[in-house]
């Protein structure tokens, strides 16, 4: 399980988001137990690992944490350019993508699209929201595949992709719906990687 989570710096909270299907890892840094004299510090640790009880639950954990009130699905693009084409593709990104957003004929919205400045350089990040969850996706994704404009655009870009990446993802129900801001702005994109089944006491814990 995994989680994703989008900050503004400076700013309140731009949103959270629950990722719907991620490959399961363990958290990093685990604390040694195999010292006798550690033994109380052991206790305390392992007590506090099970302190919010948790009942056993048939539902998946993203229908428990997720939204109940909308039914809004994100994807959020991963596109790494190659370098020489980074501002080529900013270029014909800004020129496509905002048509796509105003047109009522596509059940979705363009909430962000970013270049990164640390970690993955000459990455771009875009994330959309789709009002009416998977049917929407999949309508959007299929009068795309119709619209001439949008096939030249795909192939222009092709040719300055090294690769790319995209994830669906639910929103968490304490966390206000990402809203597009006046810029200027700096945001932290974080990813935690969460031992099974503690989806629940995390999404608490936030």
């Amino acid at each position: 399980m995994a989680a994703r989570v989008l900050h503004a710096r400076g700013a309140a909270t731009a949103g959270g988001l629950l990722q719907r299907a991620a490959p399961c890892s363990l958290l990093p840094g685990h604390r040694g137990l195999t010292s006798s004299s550690n033994r109380p510090r052991e206790d305390s640790w392992l007590k506090s690992l099970f302190v919010r009880k948790v009942d056993p639950r048939k539902d998946a954990h993203s229908n428990l944490l997720a939204k109940k009130e909308t039914s809004s699905l994100y994807k959020i693009q991963f596109h790494n350019v190659k370098p020489e084409c980074l501002d080529a593709y900013n270029k014909i990104c800004q020129e496509v993508l905002p048509k796509i957003h105003e047109d009522k004929y596509y059940p979705c919205t363009l909430v962000g699209t970013w270049n990164t400045w640390y970690g993955e350089q000459d990455q771009a990040v875009h994330l959309w929201r789709y009002e009416g969850g998977y049917p929407a996706l999949t309508e959007v994704m299929s009068k795309l595949r119709q619209s001439q404009e949008f096939f030249e655009f795909r192939k222009a870009r092709s040719n300055m992709l090294l690769s790319r990446k995209n994830q669906l993802l639910l929103e968490f129900s304490f966390w206000n719906e990402p809203v597009p801001r006046s810029g200027p702005n700096i945001y932290e994109l974080r990813s935690y990687q969460l031992r099974p089944g503690t989806m629940i006491e995390w999404g608490n814990y936030w």
